[in-house]
């Protein structure tokens, strides 16, 4: 069997090594979610520059079944438990969530052009994963969704602990989950990973929207959340899978324009004020009619990264069973919105937008590695 040539190697690994690089410093630096988002940047900017930018699509696939283990491992016993412990202020967090997706899926549509598939992806208010790998696979404007979501994750997690901070509380840095109190059983691991890769590959096997990741994410959920099992993946797999998705995202800018960018960073911003302002307007009829902390129902409702807002309700010695349960729940409905809607909102394979962005030249359109 011939060796694979110079030209074929070096792309994928020159990609991969600038994608762990910029995610390795953003999540020393305490930057929440760093490792997708410092991947997606600078692999990004590597692309932008011209630099062949490329993840082979077998190594992509791997990486969708690891990243729905990874994701489907936040599910608990005691975050399903306060899921029901809280039903009003969930049930209006679960309105507050499907507002958001229509208000911000219309503002992409019709305020920036943007087709639908690429609109609802990019108007997720969570399960960031999730819509990578389903915008990659359904032939969505990865760029544009890759730049909402990144901005979406940046301007939360920095902007939020400083306006807390504004109001009297103090957040220290967050630098992402600890290590399980006393590892992890081989033989739970070995089942978690086998239970999760079968369900996965059943979901690709009758062709389900994104079904790699959703399949692995349910397997890892069902087992986690009924506590069958306590195993997680080794923070240097899960790390590194989530740093594949962020090149896959970072590699689609390849022959695109600066112009495009500055367009893209309008949408993200205005798509951002959007969800906030839904999110702010829910949140505060929370405040005003439960006997909530402020503090927690903002963390709460926050549409930012579930394990990271978590992490930073710890560090504001606020409750991190709240706030869990909360961003579980808006965690499903994305997940669910997302397993029902992506199948009938995306093009068909090989087929060609309806219409072209009016910044986008022929040519610009993402390859399907």
């Amino acid at each position: 069997m011939p060796l694979p040539s110079r030209q074929a190697v070096l792309p994928p690994l020159e990609t991969l090594l600038i994608a762990a690089a910029g995610g390795i410093t953003f999540a020393k630096l305490g930057i929440p979610a760093g490792l997708i988002s410092g991947s997606v940047l600078v692999v990004s900017i590597a692309a932008l520059v011209g630099r062949p930018m490329r993840v082979p699509r077998s190594f992509q696939r791997v990486c969708f079944v690891l990243v729905g283990i990874l994701l489907g491992a936040i599910v608990t016993p005691e975050t399903l438990q306060g899921m029901a412990t809280w039903p009003l202020s969930v049930a209006v967090l679960a309105v507050a969530t499907i507002c958001m997706i229509a208000a911000t899926t219309s503002y992409l549509r019709f305020v920036h052009g943007w087709d639908w598939p690429s609109a609802f992806l990019g108007a997720s208010p969570g399960a960031m994963a999730q819509v990578v790998a389903l915008s990659a696979e359904f032939k969505a404007d990865l760029r544009g969704v890759a730049i909402v979501q990144v901005m979406r994750v940046l301007l939360i997690v920095i902007g939020l602990p400083g306006s807390l901070a504004l109001a009297g509380l103090w957040a220290g840095a967050v630098f992402g989950a600890p290590e399980p109190a006393g590892g992890s059983s081989l033989v739970e691991l070995a089942i978690l990973v086998a239970v999760s890769t079968a369900l996965a590959l059943l979901l690709r096997w009758i062709k389900f929207p994104g079904g790699l990741l959703f399949g692995a994410m349910a397997g890892s959920a069902i087992l986690h959340g009924t506590g069958w099992v306590h195993a997680v993946l080794p923070w240097w797999v899960g790390g590194s899978a989530v740093i594949v998705l962020g090149a896959v995202a970072g590699s689609r800018f390849a022959n695109t324009s600066w112009r495009t960018l500055v367009d893209y960073l309008g949408a993200a911003i205005g798509s951002f004020g959007v969800a906030v302002a839904v999110a702010a307007c829910f949140a505060t009829l929370v405040m005003l009619l439960l006997p909530f902390r402020p503090a927690d129902v903002i963390i709460a409702f926050a549409p930012g990264a579930q394990d990271q807002m978590m992490l930073l309700a710890l560090a504001l010695t606020l409750d991190p069973v709240y706030v869990g349960a909360h961003h579980l729940s808006r965690w499903l409905i994305c997940t669910f919105s997302l397993a029902i809607f992506a199948k009938s909102l995306s093009y068909g394979k090989g087929e060609p937008p309806p219409e072209q962005k009016p910044w986008t030249r022929p040519g610009q359109g993402m390859s399907d590695d």
